[in-house]
């Protein structure tokens, strides 16, 4: 007998694959009115000159950590894991937002099957208007378009599921053996404040993950921090090299850097913090500094995935 499958769309943001495709990248960006909100009219134009100005300085962010980003392929591994978890009956691709393969892409690959529904599963645990929301818009406009009439079922946050808060704490283990000894400094991708005013839940749900992970660790010292703010309006707060400044002044010697937001690498990662901040605090004489790696297709973070489908299912 043959059943039809259940579409699982994996969303991410992307990332350029190339470095002549930063600037193409960045202006998919800043075209987004979910992530710049400009009045629509000359929303195109001002992200072409916006992407124009800043490609190349990003170009050289990606020219030092290897040309290119390395998202889409670890968004590949997590697809494939996934799959191999979930077998047959389901279907799993994946949508990058603001680079191939696009939302249109994953789904014309997913419409290659016979459908029940489809399950759109964020690849960001933590839900923000600029980032699941503004992947969920673009899913129905091109579901609109395509004018589809199959049922959709959205999974808006996992940011306190208990698996991927074990997978993060085990991460930490893994790769810090002596853990005990650090001050842990979780780092998340900042927002407008002005966004979070609206009722953006991102600041309260990536405070609460950091709570859930601590209850792992309740004898090491840590703060939050953001990084990757752009231009000049109030961002989320303190900054991150702010706060390694801070720690520093405060007497900490050894600081662990925890990516909070991010289940993959990408230049946040890999330039901002395993650089930038590394430089920062080795400048200002942190003696040990280290980074936590994303989950990527840790075997827990897999499991969540797993979990979050078959209870949508």
């Amino acid at each position: 007998m043959t059943y039809k499958k259940i579409g699982i769309v994996l969303l991410n943001m992307g990332g350029p694959d190339s470095l002549d495709t930063v600037q193409p990248f960045l202006y998919n960006l800043f075209s987004d009115n979910d992530i710049v909100q400009i009045p629509r009219l000359i929303q195109k134009p001002v992200a072409k000159l916006i992407s124009i100005f800043r490609a190349k300085k990003v170009r050289k962010y990606y020219e030092l950590i290897g040309g290119k980003s390395p998202q889409k392929e670890q968004t590949f591994k997590q697809a494939k894991a996934l799959q191999e978890k979930l077998g047959d009956r389901y279907k799993v691709v994946v949508a990058m937002r603001y680079w191939h393969p696009f939302t249109e892409e994953a789904l014309n690959e997913l419409l290659k099957e016979d459908l029940e529904k489809i399950i759109l599963l964020p690849l960001y645990p933590q839900f923000s208007t600029t980032t699941t929301g503004s992947s969920f818009n673009e899913f129905d406009r091109v579901y609109k378009r395509l004018n589809l009439n199959i049922p959709i079922k959205k999974i808006y946050s996992y940011h306190n599921h208990q698996l991927y808060i074990k997978a993060i704490a085990k991460q930490i283990k893994e790769h810090l053996p002596n853990y005990q000894d650090y001050c842990f400094l979780f780092s998340a991708h900042s927002l407008p404040v002005k966004i979070i005013e609206k009722g953006d839940p991102y600041q309260k749900q990536t405070e609460e993950t950091v709570k859930l992970i601590m209850e792992y660790f309740p004898n090491n010292r840590y703060s939050l921090a953001y990084q990757s703010k752009v231009g000049f309006v109030k961002w989320l707060e303190p900054m991150t090299d702010e706060e390694i400044i801070r720690l520093k002044k405060e007497g900490i010697e050894k600081l662990a850097i925890i990516p909070v937001s991010f289940v993959s690498e990408h230049s946040e990662t890999l330039y901002e913090l395993d650089i930038q901040y590394r430089e920062l605090a080795e400048n200002i004489g942190i003696k040990d500094f280290k980074r936590i790696p994303t989950l990527q297709s840790s075997e827990l973070f897999i499991e969540c995935l797993k979990d979050l489908i078959v209870k949508n299912t």
